[in-house]
């Protein structure tokens, strides 16, 4: 069976500084990886780059058993995104760039309408017929970016800080969609620094550091191998060296 993404000595490099370096990383179709690192540990990069939205400076990357360099266009019609930040085109209203989003897609306008829906009901996402995505808080724009990341039912999902600026409620609501998602088959990969959100969520991690893969496997695979008592996130603090303990202010 094809992966879902495989990685092979994936490298970029901007000017001087090497973002990701031979990173290599097999996903199987129907996983659910958490993606963890530090800021700027290349994370962001990466999914840019597995989306075909930034190439690679060396090393090779196919996605749904496909060339990424090769079949880029093809491979955007089957994932959906969840970019950094929220990308959104804040001139329009959310259901205005949800049937810009589908129609991206060849779905029926019925069909948008109908998803469209029931993604604001299950999300409680009542912002107003004429209210412009540009005046919506960030809660907000935040889920109408997972809206169109899901609208047209994509293969692959690759969310980016999902979790980010949303209330405590509607966490549990995402969290509860995604790991339907994940039932059904979906692969789904996702960064968060929330990482007790990560460890009930995702049975798969892959810990990245200045670009580089420093742990893979499920959650019981790292714990056993760095200590059957610790957490996820006493195991992501011991691969990044520990936390500092001198963070007093001197005033």
């Amino acid at each position: 069976m094809s992966s879902a993404i495989r990685l092979e000595s994936v490298t970029k490099r901007f000017g001087e500084l090497t973002a990701v370096s031979e990173l290599s990383l097999d996903v199987p179709p129907g996983s659910f990886l958490g993606l963890l690192g530090r800021n700027g540990a290349g994370k962001s990069t990466l999914i840019k780059m597995i989306t075909g939205l930034m190439n690679p400076s060396s090393g090779t990357i196919q996605v749904l058993g496909e060339a990424v360099s090769a079949r880029a266009l093809e491979i955007k019609r089957r994932i959906g995104v969840m970019p950094e930040g929220t990308a959104l085109l804040e001139g329009l209203t959310g259901p205005q760039y949800l049937r810009f989003i589908g129609c991206l897609h060849s779905l029926p306008d019925e069909t948008i309408d109908e998803r469209r829906r029931e993604l604001f009901n299950i999300l409680e996402l009542e912002p107003g017929e004429r209210t412009l995505i540009a005046d919506y808080s960030y809660g907000m724009q935040k889920k109408i970016a997972l809206c169109a990341a899901l609208l047209h039912g994509p293969e692959l999902v690759l969310l980016d800080e999902p979790f980010e600026g949303i209330d405590p409620i509607s966490v549990r609501v995402v969290k509860d969609m995604l790991l339907g998602l994940s039932r059904k088959g979906t692969t789904l990969v996702l960064t968060s620094h929330a990482l007790d959100l990560i460890e009930t969520l995702c049975p798969v991690i892959a810990i990245i550091e200045k670009g580089k893969l420093v742990a893979s496997g499920s959650v019981e695979e790292l714990k056993t191998k760095h200590g059957d008592d610790m957490s996820l996130e006493d195991v992501f603090l011991k691969l990044m060296g520990g936390a500092k303990r001198d963070g007093e202010l001197s005033w």
